[in-house]
């Protein structure tokens, strides 16, 4: 029979369990890209966020996070929301592009590397007793997902616009990424426990929707949910916040 210590050794490696998963699921985006499969490799990239989000709700709620795992999480980012996607980007289109192609993909590995030693050390200067609401610039698995959807996007958009008007839009997204990871911008981080609190029940009935909503056309919406949270950052940090400020300030006497 195993003892306390012994119990809580082996919910340690659980969490990181889920991250390797999300590690190998970006090699095999790699390897896809590659192999010229771009909705393979899209959707492993979608599958390592799914498991990048679960190692760390995992971590919380059996109180197993650990400095190893925050920096072996943020090593398994790099690979799979900035190595992966931009590899992918490059394969499926950028290629085309030169020079060009090759050092956009580049900033944005680079930009998402800094943006994981950034949000690392931030982490480690602030007291884990205060729920992080707020993420300071994009998120690098929002930044890998965005490009991720934007391969089964690319159906509809290519009826209105040829391979070259493509590859150059996604030359400027990728740079627009590329600053809001670095950005002082703030996005939310949605990670606290409020989701699994008693909420009130028109929060459910919008849950639900929005979830039929993508579900019924993952293609389309999936990107589409993506940029809204990508221009959530800036409504929120220089529309919301700045008004916010202005209702602070004392009336002119």
């Amino acid at each position: 029979m195993y003892s306390p210590v012994h119990l809580r050794k082996g919910v340690y490696i659980l969490p990181n369990l889920f991250t390797t998963a999300s590690m190998f699921s970006a090699f095999l985006s790699i390897f896809w890209a590659y192999a010229g499969k771009f909705d393979q490799a899209a959707l492993a990239v979608l599958i390592s966020g799914v498991f990048d989000g679960i190692d760390g709700k995992v971590a919380r709620l059996t109180k197993t996070t650990s400095n190893f795992g925050t920096q072996y999480d943020s090593l398994s980012d790099v690979i799979a929301f900035g190595v992966a996607p931009s590899l992918l980007m490059y394969f499926w289109i950028l290629n085309t592009e030169g020079h060009l192609g090759m050092l956009v993909c580049f900033l944005f590995s680079t930009c998402g590397a800094l943006r994981l030693a950034r949000f690392n050390v931030q982490t480690s200067s602030q007291s884990t007793s205060i729920p992080k609401k707020f993420f300071t610039g994009l998120p690098i698995p929002a930044a890998g997902c965005t490009l991720a959807t934007l391969i089964f996007f690319n159906q509809y958009a290519a009826i209105y616009y040829d391979a070259t008007t493509i590859s150059i839009g996604l030359i400027f997204l990728m740079a627009l990424l590329s600053l809001l990871m670095v950005s002082r911008i703030r996005y939310a981080a949605f990670k606290d426990y409020g989701a699994i609190k008693i909420q009130p029940f028109s929060y459910m009935v919008l849950a639900i929707l929005l979830f039929v909503m993508i579900a019924s056309n993952p293609t389309l919406l999936g990107f589409l949910f993506m940029i809204g949270y990508v221009i959530s950052g800036p409504i929120y940090t220089y529309i919301f916040m700045l008004r916010k400020r202005s209702h602070k300030k004392p009336p002119n006497e």
